[in-house]
């Protein structure tokens, strides 16, 4: 492979919850499910991707829509932990749920929320580019819309990689010249009038052949569940690939392995028989093993809320809530990030500037799992409670955001801000931004700034100080009296006013 496999979609967010059935609910006949564990994950073209992403060597970017909710902050996560490379666009309305009760393995019932699709925004240049320069392109439609956005469509249309387009009923026709679509056998009925009566691999050819025509696809292939896939192409017999095991089980998921091996195969080179000879017996050995419950490793729970006085600043609904406010106004999201370990007046001197930037400010705060993860087990001394409180009461803060990963990747992606700040210590030479952010900042359009750092304020020298003396500051570190906040400087103040900053958030 010589660039990335990009898949492009709709991405929700799926739930299981699992549970017992012992009675019947006392006003219905109808039983009642006593939850004993959930688990979230990835749905749409984000499970296809997370699919691409375990195969090893796999670069995977996934273009999509995420909406300005917690949701979206979840889906973020999940997407990061599997390697995911998220390059989002903005998503007006919730973010899509599915969430599946199940009982000893079995689906009760599938309840959907998220309201009527949203429009997603525009693509970033650096959207553009990636696809341009993929060696496969997956479009995962689950009709909401991202798959109509005519930029996209214009650039998966110029593209010299090999298309696979997995369509839905309700999106719009594969761009021409697509290298295969994956339909399956309903959506093939919706999506071509072929006479009724006809057996079930006439109606399967039949279909294959009006989609390959009508769309100008190099070739369709039918999934039949179960029986595999039905290849058709140009001028030639239809191919029958029979699933090399027959298995009953959970079929979530199947169609989404299905169309990521496929493209895998054609990014390496596979022709189109191969490729779909090869995701028949991935798909098939998907479900004997136990289906999207045992092919993704279990999701990390989210970070525990901070509730209480400046509570209400804190978490990923805060951070929604202002981000969505800020943006329907047209103004400028601001964020930056970091530990924040023993809050002393570099820190306070950072925000200061960076709220100066935009017209919010929104802090991503590592959780006390990461920060142990980074600074090792003494740290952090402060808990990530009491840090959120502190960080949410200073009046040039609009909200703080807890994140559990090791790098704020995840939760960049979900707020997109329009620019990322860190303190002076993170230049590099000539000045030149030296932080490992500033690429994933180029996705969405946003930028990274430096600004200069207020000398001889560390978190590190405090904490070391302190021990070192039993009580108090030694060595000529600055008294704890000296690192009282300032009052945040007036909206409008110039930047000759503003303080300088520390060596950032450590």
């Amino acid at each position: 492979m010589t660039g990335p496999v990009v898949v492009v979609g709709d991405t929700l967010l799926d739930r299981d919850v699992e549970g017992v059935v012992n009675r019947l609910c006392p006003d219905s006949p109808v039983p009642v499910l006593d939850e004993t564990a959930h688990v979230d994950r990835p749905g749409g073209a984000g499970l296809a991707a997370v699919f691409a992403a375990a195969a090893r060597g796999a670069e995977v970017v996934l273009v999509t829509a995420l909406a300005d909710d917690a949701g979206g902050a979840r889906l973020s996560s999940l997407l990061d932990v599997a390697g995911v490379q998220v390059y989002a666009l903005g998503l007006r309305g919730g973010t899509p749920e599915k969430i599946r009760l199940r009982a000893r393995g079995r689906v009760l019932l599938r309840h959907d929320r998220g309201g009527a699709a949203g429009e997603p925004g525009e693509p970033s240049d650096e959207v553009l580019r990636v696809i341009a320069r993929a060696s496969a392109v997956l479009v995962s439609d689950y009709g909401r819309g991202v798959a109509r956005q005519p930029a996209l469509r214009a650039a998966l249309s110029a593209t010299r990689a090999p298309v696979v387009w997995d369509p839905h009923p309700r999106g719009p026709a594969a761009v021409p010249g697509v290298r295969l679509a994956t339909p399956n056998e309903s959506e093939v009925r919706e999506l071509v009038n072929v006479p009724p009566g006809a057996t079930r691999l006439a109606t399967a050819s039949r279909g294959a052949q009006g989609l390959r025509q009508r769309w100008r696809a190099g070739a369709v292939a039918v999934t039949l569940g179960g029986d595999g896939a039905l290849l058709c192409r140009a001028g030639s017999t239809p191919l029958v690939v029979s699933a090399p095991t027959t298995a009953e089980g959970d079929t979530c998921g199947a169609g989404d392995r299905f169309a990521a091996t496929a493209s895998l195969a054609l990014a390496r080179g596979a022709l189109v028989s191969e490729a779909v000879q090869e995701a028949v017996a991935e798909a098939s050995a998907y479900v004997a093993d136990g289906g999207v419950a045992t092919a993704l490793p279990p999701a990390r729970p989210l970070p525990p809320t901070v509730s209480g006085p400046g509570g209400e600043r804190v978490g990923v609904a805060a951070a929604a809530a202002v981000v969505s406010a800020v943006r329907a106004a047209g103004g400028t999201v601001v964020a930056t990030g970091g530990c924040f370990d023993l809050l002393h007046a570099g820190h306070v001197a950072t925000l200061q500037a960076a709220r100066q930037l935009g017209d919010c400010l929104v802090v991503c705060l590592n959780s006390d799992a990461s920060v142990t993860g980074l600074k090792g087990p003494d740290r952090p001394v402060i808990p990530q409670g009491d840090r959120a409180r502190l960080l949410a009461a200073l009046g040039c803060v609009d909200a703080v955001m807890i994140f559990d990963e090791s790098t704020p990747h995840a939760a960049l992606s979900w707020l997109r801000p329009d620019v990322w700040v860190k303190g002076g210590d993170y230049a590099g030479e000539g000045g030149e931004p030296a932080l490992p952010e500033a690429d994933l900042l180029r996705r969405w359009g946003g930028h990274t700034v430096v600004v200069p750092y207020l000398d001889g304020r560390s978190t590190t020298r405090l904490i070391a100080a302190a021990r070192a003396a039993g009580a108090g500051p030694v060595g000529g570190a600055p008294p704890l009296t000296d690192t009282v906040p300032p009052a945040c400087p007036p909206p409008g103040a110039t930047p000759a006013q503003l303080p300088t900053t520390t060596e950032g958030t450590r």
